[in-house]
């Protein structure tokens, strides 16, 4: 059994437990992450074109070693977390395209909501997490990074 689990800054606990708690302890798990070009790709435009004019050491370059070194403390924080042997996985592009990309040919995909966590309902999940559930190439177990909110919170039913 191949597992991934798409670790994300902030709920990745959520995600390393219910790997704990609901794959073997002999599926091979693939934890991973994967950096989005934004906030590089602003710091790069942004020297370019207000400050680039004949000075270096683009601030967008040191943007993109902390993010590397950050991914890196996470994958560990999370293999130490997992306590049983694993594969870390560094990825970077459009982070939902390369989610989905990760786990084809996986037996399953962990991931937690990110949107609204006070109730239940589809905006539990930011885009980038909507996107994947809806084009991963295997199942899904969606965690809620903490609690999860009373059935209180569930939306009425439609009017008709």
């Amino acid at each position: 059994m191949r597992v991934i689990a798409w670790l994300v800054e902030g709920t990745w606990p959520a995600c390393v437990d219910a790997v704990r708690e609901h794959t073997p302890a002999g599926a091979e798990v693939v934890l991973l992450h994967v950096s989005g070009p934004e906030v590089p790709g602003v710091a790069h435009g942004a020297f370019a074109g207000l400050l680039g004019r004949g000075r270096r050491n683009d601030p967008g370059d040191l943007m993109e070693t902390l993010n590397d070194g950050s991914a890196a403390e996470l994958l560990a924080a999370a293999a130490e977390r997992l306590g049983r042997p694993c594969v870390r996985e560094e990825r970077s592009g459009r982070v939902e395209r390369e989610v989905v990309a990760a786990a084809e040919g996986a037996d399953l995909l962990v991931l937690a909501r990110d949107g609204d966590h006070t109730r239940l309902g589809p905006h539990s999940l930011g885009p980038a997490s909507r996107f994947t559930v809806d084009h991963a190439p295997c199942p899904v177990l969606l965690v809620w990074p903490d609690r999860a909110p009373s059935l209180r919170t569930l939306p009425p039913p439609p009017p008709h």
